[in-house]
């Protein structure tokens, strides 16, 4: 990784996912995570404060980045936890942990970024338990046909500059594609920019 993403980009994506639109939109779905939980792009450990520490055995946090997860554990110093946490430093696309094993996969503002999404929530079917789900809260593309086109134009240049994410990814296909049936799937703008502020979020399980 180059030194901007090292040292820069991290402390720019928390500042971007950290505002209080974000944090509702958290509020909402972590708290539903249960029994031995994979988040997959942990990042800076935002999503920690809304686990429900009575309903999480363990907790596996994927994250590649090595200055995101300096910034995890620089922030769970200021935490009161009571969490088994692991972390596990490598792509979503590389999930080591072993069929059938996690209760909950629980994914957000995180499928915009991974290069293979697709391989990625393969991965994540294999690991669920029958019964588990998949959480999920992500940004992607709108259904209003003009900001849809500004997502289209812009997104090229900004993936460069913002870790490879992408503003106009369909977060239910692609949940679709990689195995899922959705259970619940809520949408809505969020406050903030049109073009990066429309909000998938809801669970799934293994088609």
């Amino acid at each position: 990784m180059s030194w901007y993403e090292q040292r820069i980009l991290p402390h720019v994506i928390d500042l971007a996912c950290s505002t209080k639109p974000c944090r509702k939109q958290r509020e909402k779905i972590v708290p539903l995570a249960e029994g031995d939980v994979l988040e997959i792009g942990m990042g800076s450990g935002l999503n920690l404060p809304y686990y429900d520490q009575h309903k999480v055995r363990k907790l596996w946090g994927l994250e590649p980045s090595e200055g995101m997860r300096k910034l995890a554990a620089k922030n769970l110093q200021g935490l009161s936890l009571d969490l088994d946490l692991e972390f596990i430093d490598l792509p979503g696309e590389e999930i080591p942990l072993e069929s059938n094993s996690v209760d909950t996969v629980l994914v957000t503002f995180t499928l915009c970024t991974i290069p293979d999404a697709a391989s990625a929530l393969q991965g994540m079917r294999r690991v669920l338990k029958p019964g588990g789900r998949l959480l999920f809260c992500e940004h992607g593309a709108a259904p209003d046909e003009g900001v849809r086109r500004w997502q289209d134009r812009l997104n090229s240049g900004w993936s460069k500059i913002a870790g490879g994410c992408n503003m106009n990814r369909d977060i239910p296909a692609m949940i679709a594609a990689g195995g899922f049936d959705i259970v619940n799937d809520e949408r809505m703008y969020i406050p903030g920019l049109r073009i990066l502020s429309y909000n998938y979020w809801g669970s799934a399980v293994s088609a």
